[in-house]
């Protein structure tokens, strides 16, 4: 199927840049927040980024004016109902989830196809909500989404083929390289990512380095953009400890397992960049 409207659930982080590469892309977008403030603040993100490039010259005044244009928000699921595509970028609880795909699937068309941005969650468990699990894949983008070129699209043991092909089509409008995987806690990329970040934590618990050096070791040795505790500091600790929690509960597989710091940070608030402290402190700039 043709997909000329995409529905975004969620404007926080991860929505707001979905929204606006789905835009970017020529595509109508409808983005929905639970509340007016939180839409508000999710559409003036998307707002203040193209602004952006336009200040820098890397859009014209007049394509950031027709890329706004075509994002509507909303606090209504209900206006979601012409959608080709549905994603979901909402909070990471199951529960949740399944309420709101049960919700969709009897709102939206028959032909439209659902979606979840979950970096950890089954999505087998999303679709079993709704009566179109042929229609229901998974759509990994990465944070910042304008930025990061990859899309994880992860396949069920029911998403049809037609599915996958169309949501192949969609990743190359909007830009992206698209890679496949089964449906399996972490996909790809934190099936590797996450052993590796809970290592480092676990060489610095321990006192093998400073934090500056186990990331200096694996920034100027391996060639990596920055070193696990920076990174973890920006992808969230607490983002970190429940994706790992989930993987463990899965596997059962300790290279899983959270190390007691990770929780102890987590427990103080220490969740790195986003509330001024994790490996580092943020708070003085």
């Amino acid at each position: 199927m043709e997909i000329k409207t995409v529905g975004v659930v969620g404007c926080g982080l991860m929505g707001s840049g979905i929204a606006q590469v789905c835009a970017q892309a020529g595509y109508s977008v409808v983005v929905r927040e639970i509340n007016d403030e939180f839409l508000k603040a999710g559409l003036a993100k998307i707002e203040k980024t193209i602004g952006g490039a336009v200040a820098k010259g890397k859009m014209a005044e007049a394509d950031g004016k027709a890329v706004l244009g075509r994002i509507r928000g909303t606090t209504r699921l209900e206006d979601f109902a012409g959608c080709d595509l549905v994603i979901e970028a909402a909070i990471e609880n199951l529960d949740e989830k399944k309420k709101v795909f049960a919700a969709l699937d009897a709102i939206c068309g028959p032909a439209a196809i659902f979606a979840s941005n979950t970096s950890s969650i089954p999505i087998i468990a999303m679709a079993a909500a709704t009566k179109r699990p042929e229609q229901f894949l998974g759509l990994h983008f990465f944070n910042p989404v304008p930025v990061m070129k990859l899309l994880e699209i992860i396949r069920t043991i029911k998403t049809s083929d037609e599915t996958v092909a169309a949501a192949r089509a969609f990743s190359d409008k909007i830009g992206k390289r698209s890679i496949l995987a089964k449906d399996r806690p972490g996909f790809i990329v934190n099936l590797l990512l996450i052993p590796y970040l809970l290592d480092a934590i676990r060489a610095y618990e321990i006192g093998l380095a400073t934090a500056e050096d186990i990331d200096n070791g694996m920034v100027l040795g391996c060639a990596h953009p920055m070193g696990p505790l920076t990174l973890l500091d920006f992808v969230g600790l607490d983002t970190t400890y429940y994706i790992a929690n989930i993987m463990f509960d899965e596997f059962k597989d300790a290279k899983y397992a959270p190390p007691p710091l990770l929780k102890q940070m987590v427990t103080a608030g220490y969740l790195g960049k986003k509330s001024g402290r994790g490996f580092y402190d943020y708070t003085k700039g």
